[in-house]
């Protein structure tokens, strides 16, 4: 069987944003399907032959020349397609962002929970980077890090492709200083502040990361900001950027951050639940700003709950 081929996510020059949406691009490795069409199919199983033929005569497939890509078209090896994505029953997200700040460089906003940062998934247009890209007009808008689709708090966006590596680089070297807040468990047997330092790998299912024996790759310092009965309002401020880090570091620590669906694992994983959001909130952040030279210093309007939960217990 011929290899599978990789996809990204990166722009084309064949094909323009859409709705906000820029196409998705995969590579076409050497094999001997008969047509373009036929290793779609395959590459891609859960999407149907029709729906590709469909985008095709809606000029929504092209190769990495910006010509399009026809159903019989037959398959060349050793270059790209871009399409677009398509959801039929994309879920709508019922809450906004706010946009906190914006200037030729920076974007930062506001993101309310269950809101995904960029498409993937289930999501394409209910996400925090297309619903920008349409309001502000920016189709060059770009994360520079991301947070949880669960997690509310601060994403910041850079305006101009040029910066964007620059900006990106201060996230690499650990540069912005980034501080949440969450709500979770209190113990008395843990004495706080405290540095978590373990190592992070993806567990099973997927989606779900893991501590695991060996070198640290996260790191995150833990201090208390309030407590209240058999709860405690947490100041978590991660040096590093693992996928879950704050959520598997309190897991691990006994102190589950409350409304947690994931950490600890239950089976099946419970759906949303609109009335109980995860109770972390991405607080501020403060850099030096590598194009400007500038001291920035940007925090949440956003908060959790205002008062701990009652105490629980017989």
């Amino acid at each position: 069987m011929p290899a599978r081929a990789g996809v990204n996510k990166q722009p084309s020059h064949g094909l323009p944003t859409r709705e906000g949406v820029g196409p998705s691009c995969v590579g076409l490795p050497a094999g001997s399907w008969p047509t373009i069409t036929d290793f779609l199919v395959q590459r891609f199983p859960a999407i149907a032959r029709e729906t590709w033929l469909q985008r095709m005569r809606d000029g929504l497939v092209a190769d990495e020349f910006g010509v399009p890509v026809t159903a019989q078209r037959p398959y060349r090896g050793h270059m790209r397609v871009y399409y677009y994505r398509a959801l039929e029953d994309e879920p709508r997200v019922p809450f906004e962002a706010t946009v906190l700040y914006q200037d030729e460089y920076l974007v930062v906003a506001d993101k309310p929970h269950f809101l995904p940062v960029t498409p993937s998934g289930h999501y394409v247009q209910e996400t925090l980077l297309v619903r920008l890209k349409n309001r502000l007009g920016l189709d060059g808008l770009a994360p520079l890090h991301r947070i949880d689709r669960e997690t509310a708090g601060l994403v910041l966006f850079s305006v101009r492709p040029a910066d964007r590596d620059a900006y990106q680089a201060l996230f690499r070297r650990h540069e912005v200083a980034k501080h949440y807040e969450a709500i979770a468990p209190w113990r008395e047997d843990i004495a706080f502040p405290l540095l978590r330092q373990s190592r992070i790998v993806q567990g099973e299912p997927f989606f779900r990361q893991q501590e695991a024996p060996g070198p640290a790759n996260s790191e995150t310092h833990i201090s208390v900001l309030q407590t209240s009965g058999g709860w405690a309002r947490y100041a978590l401020s991660p040096v590093t950027g693992k996928k879950h880090q704050l959520r598997v570091h309190m897991h691990a620590l006994g102190i589950p951050i409350l409304n947690d669906r994931i950490y600890p694992p239950v089976h099946p994983t419970p759906d949303d639940d609109y009335s109980r959001p995860l109770q972390l909130l991405a607080k501020s952040m403060h850099f030096t700003d590598p194009v400007t030279g500038q001291q920035r210093s940007f925090q949440t309007r956003l908060s959790l709950l205002a008062g701990l939960p009652p105490a629980t217990g017989g």
